[in-house]
């Protein structure tokens, strides 16, 4: 079948990496890509959210397929754009409907769901412009540190963790008074603070089955030692060590199934992936939040790990027949590690060649954040480039990330040198 893909990080180039290696692929589109994807399959200058010219594109290329890797296009949503569109239904698009793709577009949308189907999370309250000195009553009735976060979607970067009081009744201000985050942070959700581990659990459903794909975890702070400010993501481990059968068990009782089962009770239309972002506290696992898409830099160690045809399993997701086909993975350990523009998260330098990817061996590269210029792979955002690796145990995947990593320069390179710190 020939598929358009749509997004142009990391985890789109993992997922052409993925979908390649199927039979039932006859031709790869990623719009708008980047140097990776340009390698193995045909970039299209082409935005993820504009709808009229993917239709275009769709009819005039007989797409039977889209995937959508990232968030924007699903909250704008793109799938309901082709299911109510004659011309385009018999294109399948792997991504939930608009409602449900709520779960990460609104925070206060995923607190009521968590709720109202007794989904194990954190106590919390939404507050706007006009209640600002109300939310501001609500922070001195918590203990700290004291969660914000910006109801829509603010590129991962909506969220404060502070320990100061007053700090944190000024930056809610900021956030709703002066707009800090933009229009994400009209509303903002304050939330009880957790104190615990974090853990990436990834579910595929088509509505109605699931498959829980393997666990990983992430490290979002810019600095080792988990400090500085948050990223998209510097690095990934999966599996993760600490999650044993009883609390797998845990969270796909707790967790997952009523997650699939709420959809279905609240009638919401879902073909796609499930991010929960899970912190146990106490051995106990609860929710944090949603996405509606794979994580990234998850991604780049969870489909490595993944041994089944993932071309195949879209196609059941789309045919509602999940349940028909199996889900194998492999034992050994992925790692990756992020190489980012030197000032990132803040403001950072683009443009810069990138030297040794020829020479990288034992090791899989993504690209995130590069393009072509005059035939030289330059960097083109944040987060540049994954390096991805396979041991027996993290640590040796993660031994072979660096090593690999040692090869590559481009100028003002940064990397954390800590990856899976936490789990020694």
């Amino acid at each position: 079948m020939t598929i358009l893909l749509l997004g142009s990080g990391g985890r789109e180039h993992a997922l052409a990496w993925k979908m390649l290696q199927s039979s039932k692929c006859s031709k790869l589109f990623v719009a708008p890509g980047n140097a990776g994807t340009s390698q193995i399959a045909v970039n299209v200058d082409m935005s993820a959210t504009d709808f009229e010219s993917i239709k275009s594109f769709s009819l005039e290329e007989k797409i039977d397929m889209i995937v959508v890797g990232p968030e924007d296009p699903l909250v704008n949503g793109i799938y309901d754009f082709f299911k109510n569109d004659t011309s385009l239904q018999h294109i399948h698009v792997i991504g939930p409907s608009k409602k449900g793709a709520q779960l990460e577009g609104s925070k206060e949308f995923a607190k009521e769901f968590l709720i109202k189907h007794k989904i194990p999370t954190a106590a919390y309250d939404s507050f706007t412009k006009d209640t600002v000195e109300k939310g501001c009553r609500f922070l001195e009735r918590l203990q700290p540190p004291y969660v914000l976060k910006a109801d829509g979607l603010a590129a991962g970067k909506g969220v404060l963790i502070l320990n100061d009081l007053h700090e944190a009744q000024t930056e809610l201000r900021n956030m709703l008074v002066h707009a800090k985050f933009g229009e994400a942070s009209s509303k903002v959700v304050i939330e009880e603070f957790l104190d615990g581990i974090e853990l990436s659990c990834f579910v595929l459903t088509d509505g109605k089955n699931y498959k829980i794909l393997p666990t990983a975890k992430d490290y979002k702070r810019i600095g080792e030692g988990d400090t500085g400010l948050n990223t998209g993501g510097m690095g990934a481990v999966s599996p993760v060590p600490f999650a044993d059968a009883v609390l797998l068990e845990k969270i796909e009782k707790r967790i997952v199934q009523p997650t699939i089962e709420g959809l279905q009770k609240d009638k919401i239309e879902y073909k796609g992936f499930v991010f929960i972002g899970l912190i146990i506290v106490k051995g106990e696992p609860m929710v944090i939040e949603y996405n509606v898409r794979m994580g990234d830099p998850e991604t780049e160690v969870v489909l490595p790990r993944i041994q089944s045809d993932l071309v195949e399993l879209f196609q059941a997701v789309a045919d509602g027949k999940l349940d028909e086909v199996s889900l194998e993975i492999d034992t050994r350990s992925a790692t990756t590690v992020m190489l980012v523009s030197g000032g990132y998260p803040e403001e950072y330098e683009k443009g810069h060649e990138i030297f040794g990817l020829e020479t990288i061996t034992d090791s899989i590269v993504f690209h995130a954040g590069t393009k072509v210029v005059d035939e030289k792979v330059v960097s083109n955002g944040g987060r540049v480039l994954a390096v991805t690796s396979y041991g027996d145990y993290f640590q040796e995947a993660i031994k072979k990330s660096y090593q690999n990593i040692e090869k590559l320069h481009f100028d003002t390179m940064y990397y954390r040198k800590d990856i899976g710190f936490d789990l020694l």
